[in-house]
């Protein structure tokens, strides 16, 4: 019975992982470049009942279950026009290299603007990174030609937050191209993210209700059977 205690708990604390997932996914819906996360859960290890009267198997039952990995979707999805002249798209793969003050970091969030020294920066101010790994200047028409911007290709690529992303250059430059005034599109599809939190919240409860069942049966063992007369 105390497994079971402990196979609710589990379950519940993996759901909270998912469910916080889930909700950054919800987040950032509107979010152009954002790349969804998916939750992976497997048990962390299986008992072998057997019958201990006569040895024979009676089936397995698992000891708990854990988050196993959560796998960020990095696929290219497409991009909506914003007419706005320092909105950029890469159509295809790749990333924009951004300069912060951690290091380079990459990003398919193309919604930049410019610095009171006239550098094309992120919403945050850092500069984005032209050909050669220098900085990008706005011309006078408030312009940047997409040819300047380089596409870097990534491999082990990790999510960092403030849609930046981690990895290792891959050499050489980027499959993808960049369009001018346009942004990718966020690839968090929140129908299916209220779909998958009702999913999460609904284990969440079932394990509840176990963990309550089980108190109850121990309470009743302590209250009551030791009360019984022969």
């Amino acid at each position: 019975m105390d497994r079971g205690l402990y196979i609710a708990a589990s379950g519940m604390l993996a759901e909270q992982i998912r469910q916080d997932q889930i909700a950054n996914d919800l987040a950032n819906a509107a979010t152009p470049g954002y790349k969804s996360d998916r939750t992976a859960q497997r048990e962390f290890g299986e008992l072998l009942l057997t019958n201990r009267a006569n040895g024979a198997t009676v089936g397995g039952q698992s000891t708990a279950v854990q988050v196993d990995d959560i796998e960020t979707d990095f696929s290219p999805k497409p991009s909506r026009e914003t007419g706005e002249p320092l909105d950029f798209a890469i159509t295809g793969e790749g990333f924009f290299g951004i300069r912060t003050a951690q290091g380079v970091r990459y990003t398919r969030n193309g919604q930049f603007t410019v610095s009171p020294q006239g550098l094309l920066v992120t919403a945050q101010g850092d500069p984005v990174l032209g050909r050669g790994g220098r900085t990008v200047r706005v011309g006078a028409d408030g312009r940047v030609d997409p040819r300047n911007l380089e596409v870097v290709r990534l491999e082990n690529a990790r999510k960092e937050g403030d849609s930046l992303v981690t990895g290792t250059p891959a050499g050489g430059a980027g499959t993808g191209q960049v369009r001018a005034g346009a942004l990718e599109a966020s690839g968090a599809d929140a129908a299916r993210s209220m779909v998958d939190m009702i999913a999460s919240l609904r284990a969440f409860e079932a394990g509840q209700r176990v963990i309550r069942t089980i108190d109850d049966t121990l309470a009743k063992s302590a209250t009551q059977v030791g009360s019984l007369s022969g």
